[in-house]
């Protein structure tokens, strides 16, 4: 556990994985904190203690690549080189069902908002299962290789390749609407509503659209790739990496356009993760030198830092319980950080 943890946060639990943490998340109830490691093991720990609840050696082949929860936190899916997904159970450490996919990387993985599908990609294509792992319907309709995956609060999933956006109807794989841009894109991330998709490009600019209107702008003057952005869960926020510095957006009303950005200044080093907490506009960033910062907004576009702590390499992803009470941090020495808020 850091001994630089300042402000609101303050010491939790401290544990490690045995390679580079990929990804990982909370369960609803805040129970339990799962990792998936770049050797594909996977890690349950117990989200109070940090005891390890259970753990499964290299799963998925020469490595793992994506975890997604289910909404109701009883289970989890894993994905990897090995070309497959599997759904465990949260609470033991028995075999899961086992989705072969095909000799592709899955790189992608999202269960819908109510829990009753889970999208996959590899590649170019797009996959939909129901809850059993029966494909519901697939797609190659993508230019490259799909970067990155989202539901969106009303059912529609969307992916982010090479020159667009595209909004997928989750039942049938019908396509809704399609954003175009030249541009690779590498982040995506959607506001609460839906309506608003932004997404960090190749080029270090952040290119977002407005679905109702289906006006678009961009955001530059990144120095570095901008692959870290969050909205608050109101939508009115829009925090953005691409630099040292967070780089925060307002969105109300007729903006961010004509308006200049919150920045605000903590790091040394390019941001890495930003995650804001379901409870209220509490913001999390993590950067390639290890610190940590929590921010909280106010409402007339002024912030402060409330927090802050350095773990001993670079910052991988960040995680808040579902709570809003406790601050999760993975490092790229297997580190496993959990602080209370």
């Amino acid at each position: 556990m850091s001994n630089q943890t300042k402000g609101m946060l303050r010491n939790g639990w401290s544990s490690s994985v045995g390679d580079y943490p990929i990804s990982g998340g909370w369960t609803c109830d805040g129970e339990s904190f799962i990792v998936l490691d770049a050797a594909g093991s996977i890690t349950v720990f117990n989200g109070k203690s940090g005891a390890i609840n259970w753990s499964r050696d290299t799963m998925h082949g020469d490595g793992g690549l994506a975890t997604a929860i289910h909404p109701s936190g009883r289970k989890f899916a894993t994905a990897g080189q090995n070309g497959k997904i599997m759904i465990w159970n949260s609470g033991e450490s028995s075999d899961g069902n086992t989705i072969v996919v095909g000799n592709a990387w899955v790189e992608n993985l999202a269960w819908s908002p109510d829990g009753s599908y889970l999208a996959a990609s590899s590649s170019k294509r797009l996959y939909v299962y129901d809850e059993n792992g029966v494909v519901v319907w697939d797609t190659d309709n993508h230019r490259s290789t799909v970067a990155t995956i989202a539901w969106s609060s009303q059912g529609e999933l969307a992916t982010a390749c090479y020159g667009q956006v595209t909004f997928f109807d989750g039942l049938s794989g019908k396509i809704n609407q399609r954003l175009e841009w030249k541009g690779s894109l590498v982040s995506m991330v959607l506001s609460t509503d839906g309506d608003i998709v932004a997404c960090g490009s190749q080029d270090n600019t952040v290119h977002f659209w407005r679905r109702s209107t289906a006006n678009d702008s961009q955001m530059s003057g990144y120095p570095f790739k901008p692959s870290a952005l969050a909205f608050d869960q109101s939508g009115t926020y829009l925090a953005t990496g691409g630099s040292e510095t967070v780089t925060v957006w307002n969105f109300k009303g007729d903006g961010p356009e004509g308006t200049t950005p919150l920045t605000l200044s903590h790091h040394r080093e390019p941001l890495t993760s930003l995650t804001f907490s379901s409870k209220g506009t509490n913001l999390a960033s993590g950067a390639r030198d290890g610190t940590i910062a929590l921010w909280i907004l106010g409402s007339g576009g002024d912030s402060k830092t409330v927090g802050s702590a350095k773990v001993v390499d670079t910052v991988g992803s960040l995680y808040w319980r579902p709570d809003g009470k406790a601050l999760a941090v993975l490092d790229r020495q297997g580190g496993v950080t959990v602080w209370r808020v």
